[in-house]
């Protein structure tokens, strides 16, 4: 993937253009020639762009480099919605735009209305995948990757191959675009005949849900980024998971908390629930926040949208905050061993 100045090739969405300042020179391709094409097919006069929490405050500036591409009678509109994924759309500004721009993840659902560009990265990463050669002995390896870096997935098991590694692959389910692509949520590509498993990307959420999910695994993670290769250690995020379920077991009332994003509802598992326990309430809201949960006189909640608001922000809420199957354990339908990572299959 080539990259110009913003002068001769403004289509890339150039650094200088938008803003964008990490540790690496690292450019994203905004595809702004795809979205420009789609507008004038569609004989568009709106367009709405919906950025990942971290992308917003680049908004303004891939929305200027738009302008200059289209027409003057075109508008370009940006969703103030947050979003923490492709499962997360602005489903009020779709609706009245002519076309709608997804940035920063791959396509969850296939639909005409919407673009999505998935912001891969040009970071190189072999020099990280050559660090982690050493936490690598055997000679079967999984290998997996986040959507920025799926363009160059091909690339990474071939070097892996000459490196003398049997490399195994699958694309997990239809939430699922790519072969080796894992989710916060889904983690069904990791399912494969090799005990040792690379991830390649940035975080560390993703391989320890991937982790979690395969206790019988070990995920190495090498992260181009940042420039670090580590083990995936669940030790200290299951001793969080343990004390919440153990805080929740004494709780009388229940809030049930039923997420309304497009991509995130688990209605069956959430009316399940209330149906077969009288001090459980069901609470709908599409942003699941400490501050709006704070409203509630409730012991514990349940939490059946987004995994990762469990998982990522559990500990800032108030009462303990569980998943469906923590919940389970907290009600003594299901022992202390049966704990596991929480994860969505299918779509919406």
């Amino acid at each position: 993937m080539s990259h110009g100045s913003p002068e001769s090739n403004p289509t890339e969405g150039d650094l200088t253009r938008t803003g964008l300042s990490l540790k690496h020179d690292r450019e994203w391709d905004y595809e702004l020639d795809r979205i420009v094409s789609a507008v004038e097919e569609r004989e568009a006069a709106t367009v709405g762009l919906q950025f990942p929490e971290g992308l917003k405050r680049r908004g303004p500036a891939v929305a200027d480099d738009l302008r200059t591409l289209l027409d003057d009678d075109v508008t370009v509109m940006i969703s103030g919605q947050p979003c923490y994924g492709a499962c997360d759309l602005d489903t009020y500004l779709m609706r009245r735009t002519d076309v709608f721009v997804h940035f920063g993840h791959s396509p969850m659902k296939e639909s005409e209305k919407i673009i999505y560009v998935p912001l891969f990265s040009n970071v190189d990463v072999e020099p990280i995948m050559t660090e982690a050669i050493d936490e690598l002995p055997e000679t079967d390896v999984g290998l997996v990757t986040t959507a920025q870096h799926m363009n160059l997935f091909d690339d990474m098991r071939s070097w892996l191959e000459t490196q003398g590694y049997t490399v195994h692959t699958r694309r997990g389910d239809e939430r699922l675009t790519h072969e080796g692509q894992v989710l916060g949520c889904n983690y069904a590509s990791a399912d494969i005949d090799a005990e040792q498993i690379l991830y390649v990307g940035g975080g560390k959420f993703h391989p320890l849900g991937l982790a979690m999910e395969h206790p019988d695994k070990r995920v190495v993670i090498a992260d181009p980024v940042n420039n670090v290769v580590t083990i995936a250690d669940t030790e200290q995020f299951m001793k969080q998971r343990f004390g919440a379920v153990h805080r929740a077991m004494d709780a009388e009332r229940w809030g049930v908390i039923f997420c309304t994003k497009i991509g995130q509802g688990r209605w069956d598992v959430a009316t399940d629930i209330v149906e077969n326990n009288d001090n459980a309430y069901l609470i709908t809201m599409d942003e699941v926040t400490p501050d709006r949960l704070r409203n509630f006189d409730m012991d514990a909640f349940v939490n059946t949208g987004c995994p990762r608001i469990t998982t990522d922000d559990g500990p800032r809420f108030h009462k303990p905050m569980l998943t469906p199957g923590e919940y389970e354990i907290a009600v003594g339908n299901e022992p202390l061993e049966s704990l596991s990572f929480d994860t969505f299959h299918g779509t919406w």
